[in-house]
């Protein structure tokens, strides 16, 4: 028999317009009595819902995660309960039994067993500088999507800038395309190089031989004024950023010691993660949160996959990005070393995945133990244990051993 865990919750069942709540009651007995309710989602409805909680006596509440619909519930009823938010694989119900009151009470039947895995919700302050990183994550996403819609109008009008430079709006690239949109006609390239461009001047003035149409060019003109403004959208963004983070200047300071991280990739890390370590039993559970681990799926003695899983949306590609300029900078052989070693046998995508959790698990100590990155620690690692350590005598006995035929060095 499971044992009860919370005598006294509430399983809720979230919508968009409406939230059914449903308090199960569990006497000395053991046996369970309901109280359902429905509210709407407007706030004044969600502070009766909180008064109707207070008045059962019931603290504990666990609801699912909706899309977004479960952030003003979470929002008033943070003061006064224990909330439990959960994935809803986690709580989904029987097929052929679900109704909004029959969910609600199997959110509260499984919950007061603790059968319930809650989701990291960091706090509130947290929550809104995570909001607005992922905000410029998104407008860079436009920005990107806006350089390929730019590039499809070269393409068909046979300007093939790809081919020659390597940013296509680097500074000679944006020279050359602003003349191709003020004067369609031939002409000389030359002018708008510098000498930082490797490629000869005559493959780049083949590959401008193209013509623009007016249908092409007026849309290039309006994709660039939209880049333009997407543009002073995030340098107003960034500057908001800065300044919400602020309250976290010394955990910044201190990650900002880990290889690879950037100021921005900083608080782009505390934005996901928060300053407080407690809330991971260990860095691993921190690791398996952010999608960084191996995915246990065996039967039968059989392992089905190992892959990662897609948690981590945001904070996955974030660390892979930190993972690839570590591996570049020289100041940390340590970082390359076991990326080199990695990649020998696993190949370069597992191995980056591999340094992204490495350094996912250096923030995690750093922050709990409020100290900077300590590179000797890696150093001390890679050593080989002592018992593996041969005099100069024992390593000639093992190399005859093995059928080497070892003779002395000459003398000076």
């Amino acid at each position: 028999m499971l044992k009860i865990v919370y005598k006294n919750c509430c399983g809720m069942d979230v919508h968009k317009s409406f939230v059914v709540a449903c308090i199960a009651t569990t006497n000395d007995l053991g046996v369970t009595t309901y109280k359902s309710k429905r509210f709407s989602t407007f706030t004044g409805d969600l502070r009766r819902c909180a008064a109707w909680l207070s008045e059962n006596n019931c603290r504990d509440v666990c609801m699912e995660s909706t899309g977004k619909y479960w952030i003003p519930i979470y929002n008033i009823l943070e003061p006064t309960c224990n909330l439990v938010l959960a994935h809803p694989k986690y709580v989904k119900s029987i097929r052929g039994k679900k109704t909004d009151k029959k969910d609600a009470k199997w959110i509260a039947d499984i919950f007061k067993h603790d059968l319930v895995s809650g989701s990291f919700i960091p706090p509130a302050d947290i929550r809104q500088l995570r909001d607005l990183v992922r905000y410029h994550w998104k407008l860079t996403n436009f920005t990107t999507g806006e350089k390929n819609r730019a590039q499809n109008c070269l393409t068909v009008s046979n300007i093939k800038l790809d081919d020659v430079f390597s940013d296509v709006f680097g500074k000679a690239a944006s020279a050359i395309t602003t003349r191709l949109l003020e004067n369609n006609e031939p002409f000389d390239v030359t002018p708008y190089l510098n000498k930082r461009i490797k490629t000869p001047v005559e493959k780049i003035q083949a590959a401008v031989d193209g013509k623009l149409c007016v249908e092409q060019a007026e849309k290039f003109r309006i994709i660039r004024s939209h880049m333009d403004s997407l543009e002073l959208c995030k340098l107003n963004l960034e500057s908001l950023i800065l300044s919400t983070a602020e309250k976290y200047l010394p955990q910044l300071n201190l990650v900002l010691t880990v290889p690879g991280v950037s100021s921005f990739s900083a608080i782009g890390i505390i934005s996901e993660i928060g300053v407080d370590m407690s809330v991971f039993p260990t860095s691993k559970h921190l690791c398996s949160w952010a999608g960084l681990t191996p995915q246990n799926n065996e039967s039968a003695g059989k392992k089905k996959t190992t892959r990662i899983s897609r948690s981590g949306a945001y904070i996955k590609p974030l660390l892979v990005q930190c993972a690839l300029a570590a591996i570049r900078a020289k100041q940390f052989p340590e970082v390359r070393s076991r990326y080199l070693a990695l990649k020998k046998r696993r190949g370069h995508k597992k191995a980056i995945i591999a340094i992204a959790r490495m350094l996912l698990t250096a923030i995690y100590n750093i922050l709990k133990k409020n100290e900077p990155y300590n590179p000797d620690l890696y150093r001390k690692a890679d050593r080989p244990p002592s018992h593996r350590e041969v005099s100069l005598e024992e390593a000639v006995y093992i190399l005859q051993r093995q059928g080497y035929l070892v003779t002395a060095p000459p003398t000076a």
